[in-house]
């Protein structure tokens, strides 16, 4: 998996890349097929924002999240990101079984 990690007036710290990576190692556990993500930090007056688009076999998944801590804001991030692909990953398993007779 290939992370690229951007920031948007924000310095990026060793410490934010570390949390980042943390955090996707985390939301990679339920989809091994993820090729490349793109998450971008910023700052924007008050608010802390992450955004991340992740590339999936099958799926292009975005997520974005707002709140007034960075950590908080990448928290919230992983876990939409983690709704979002284990959604997928059921909806491709329901397709492989097939739905059944109706």
């Amino acid at each position: 998996m290939q992370v690229n990690i951007t920031g948007h007036h924000v310095e990026l710290t060793d410490a934010l890349r570390d949390y980042v990576n943390e955090k996707l190692t985390r939301v990679e556990r339920h989809y091994d097929n993820i090729t490349t993500v793109q998450v971008t930090l910023s700052v924007e007056k008050e608010r802390q924002s992450a955004a991340c688009t992740l590339h999936a076999a099958g799926a292009d998944l975005h997520a974005e999240a707002q709140e007034n801590d960075m950590y908080a804001a990448i928290d919230a991030l992983a876990d939409k990101l983690d709704r979002q692909l284990v959604k997928h990953k059921e909806k491709a398993q329901a397709r492989a079984q097939g739905a059944g007779a109706r």
